[in-house]
């Protein structure tokens, strides 16, 4: 089914450790989005796509007020989306998404973290280009629904990969990420209920395999990453499979 779906099992399989920073992550999404594009759901399609998405995480409508709420209050501090991009052990590019309202306090976590664990943190474009940014939807699945012909449809508004999942039963959709207003307009016009839409950023090149050890390793390092509240996403070219 193509590098996307291969890169999407992994990451299902490696959510967020707790619902605590699923809220957390969220809730920063939504604040950054509300900021730049305006409290307002229906005028905002961004928003309520993060809105749709942060339910079906189960995270109570109390926080998602809350987060909308901050954008607009006076003394809240403003969160920088800033990426950082190093080297783990043994040669495995890592690419760090933040949001922060500190940037000195986050490169100095981020770049002890590197050090920690035998990685080195990279200057601004140093693996980037070893990644390819998408938009991503998960939509729930129709009846009957022909997704050759969906697939063929939905071509021209930027989607390049779909693929349905029936044990969960929804449909995901990979597209650039530029496209992602074109692809939520045509879900939304073509009443498909969204679960969930974001951006991810997947390898351009097949991973690179390791040793259980050499893993470990790299992982030690992935983890403590994730554990930083200033982190919201980490990617990483290592071969996740066993």
């Amino acid at each position: 089914m193509g590098r996307a779906f291969e890169f999407r099992k992994e990451r299902k399989m490696k959510r967020w450790g707790n619902m605590a920073r699923v809220f957390t992550r969220l809730g920063k999404e939504i604040t950054i989005c509300a900021k730049a594009g305006g409290p307002d759901p229906d005028t905002n399609p961004r928003l309520r796509t993060l809105i749709q998405t942060a339910k079906s995480e189960n995270m109570p409508k109390d926080n998602i007020d809350r987060a909308i709420k901050r954008a607009v209050e006076k003394d809240t501090a403003d969160y920088k989306e800033i990426v950082y991009e190093g080297y783990a052990p043994h040669g495995i590019a890592v690419l760090v998404e933040t949001a922060t309202d500190n940037n000195n306090r986050t490169v100095a976590n981020v770049r002890s973290y590197f050090n920690k664990f035998g990685g080195s943190l990279g200057t601004s474009g140093s693996v980037d280009f070893m990644f390819e940014r998408k938009c991503v939807f998960n939509v729930v699945n129709k009846e009957g629904l022909d997704m050759e012909e969906l697939e063929l449809e939905m071509i021209d508004y930027g989607v390049d990969e779909i693929f349905r999942d029936e044990e969960e039963n929804v449909i995901t959709i990979y597209g650039a990420f530029e496209s992602f207003g074109d692809i939520q307009k045509y879900l939304e016009a073509n009443s498909f209920e969204i679960k969930s839409g974001q951006f991810e950023r997947i390898p351009t090149s097949e991973p690179k395999k390791l040793t259980a050890e050499q893993k470990a390793d790299v992982e030690k390092l992935l983890a403590k990453l994730e554990e930083d509240d200033d982190v919201q996403n980490v990617y990483h070219t290592m071969d996740m499979a066993e």
